[in-house]
């Protein structure tokens, strides 16, 4: 499933049915994955957080942590706690559990539009457009043995590597201190701005600690290493669009002790910096 029907299925997942006040649910997608996508749970949370926050506050930062893997067949129940509402600022704390455990938790703080300082710095140059990376369908082409993954889960998010992708076989990744990579929903997402944050958590979580992998040549799977991620950040800077393009440009400034840490920004194609994110994830070596 690709296209605007993927990302239908997509906001679907992330249209909580509200059992209360505070209390959300939401499902996965049944794709045969063993556990669910962290940036799904994240964005799941974030939904339910903005739903309890006046629409005038838009989200500006969410920091969350992966406790326990979630079970795609079974629904997750989201629980927030109100922890103020201030004149500026409305901060909120979004548990998920499953079987009457937590899974996920996270911070997000909502803020009233505001006027202040303004600069960034800019973004990186001579990078080609999205139009000339490969597609994933391109590297699946290559790699055939990719294909029943590829197919088995909804392609959302239309995702262009610079680099070689994660998942590449052993040997065939060059070694990179910068992964960049083309993102953006692959379909029309409605005006809201929650929508449009929440998209975005979910493809932070896409290819970041890719860039782990990508300063050692790594790889994902047999001969190279499995992972998972154990926390998540992510701040919003300036108004966007997750269904237009924007640079994921990341890098990992350590890794170590079978932990390695990535940061990524992200950039619209005029250079504007949208968001920012850092996330750390448990990294171990697996034969062959």
């Amino acid at each position: 499933m690709q296209g605007q029907a993927a990302v239908d299925q997509l906001l679907e997942i992330l249209d909580l049915r509200q059992v209360d006040a505070a209390t959300f649910t939401g499902d996965s997608p049944q794709t045969g994955a063993q556990r669910v996508f962290g940036g799904q749970v994240a964005g799941q949370a974030l939904v339910a957080a903005g739903r309890t926050v006046d629409p005038a506050r838009l989200v500006h930062s969410l920091h969350g942590y992966f406790v326990r893997p979630g079970d795609p067949t079974e629904p997750i129940t989201f629980h927030v706690e109100t922890i103020r509402d201030g004149r500026s600022f409305s901060v909120r704390r979004s548990t998920a559990k499953q079987h009457g455990k937590t899974i996920f938790f996270m911070s997000a703080s909502f803020q009233v539009l505001e006027e202040g300082l303004d600069h960034h710095e800019p973004a990186p140059s001579g990078v080609p457009g999205p139009e000339d990376v490969p597609t994933m369908r391109d590297w699946v082409e290559k790699y055939p043995s990719r294909r029943s993954v590829f197919n088995a889960s909804p392609q959302a998010v239309d995702v262009r590597y610079l680099g070689q992708p994660g998942w590449v076989p052993p040997g065939d990744r060059d070694a990179q201190a910068q992964q960049r990579v083309w993102m953006r929903i692959d379909g029309k997402l409605p005006d809201d701005p929650l929508i449009h944050a929440c998209a975005l958590t979910y493809a932070s979580d896409l290819s970041l600690l890719d860039a782990v992998l990508s300063y050692h040549g790594e790889v994902w799977g047999p001969g190279g290493v499995v992972g998972a991620s154990l926390d998540h950040a992510l701040w919003f800077h300036r108004t966007f669009r997750a269904d237009e393009w924007f640079l994921y440009d990341s890098a990992s400034p350590s890794a170590g002790r079978a932990r390695g840490l990535a940061s990524g920004r992200m950039f619209t194609r005029d250079g504007k910096h949208i968001a920012s994110a850092v996330q750390e994830g448990l990294l171990r070596r697996v034969g062959a």
